[in-house]
């Protein structure tokens, strides 16, 4: 089980946030490694909440990493190697390969479909 658990991401400004909430009676700044393709991301900073309950991730996007598809950062408890969580950029043409636009394509066909086979029933009657 993890000592922190992630809630609250958001994307604004460049700056992926999120909340790490301390488990277990764990105490003091959590750890935390971001990693991009294997490569270490070293813009990253942590910061108590108001309450002192909470901290609060920051990690700076690097624009060198922005590119076209699906870029996926992952976020790890560097103490205890626990994966906290992960967030995604999706950039460039519109993702002619991505698989919501797949599905979107499937429904299409079988709504096609449906009104083909249905209009086959009345004919045969």
């Amino acid at each position: 089980m993890s000592q922190f658990e992630l809630t609250d991401p958001r994307i604004m400004q460049g700056v992926w946030e999120g909340t790490l909430t301390p488990t277990a009676g764990h105490s003091g700044p959590p750890e935390v490694l971001v990693t991009h393709l294997d490569q270490t991301i070293d813009a990253v900073e942590i910061t108590e909440g108001t309450d002192g309950l909470h901290w609060l991730l920051r990690v700076q996007i690097p624009i060198d990493v922005i590119s076209d598809g699906m870029q996926t950062f992952v976020i790890t408890n560097a103490e205890s190697g626990d994966r906290l969580g992960q967030f995604h950029l999706v950039a460039g043409e519109p993702l002619r390969d991505d698989f919501r636009a797949e599905v979107d394509l499937l429904r299409a066909e079988l709504d096609m479909l449906k009104r083909a086979f249905r209009r086959h029933c009345l004919e045969t009657k």
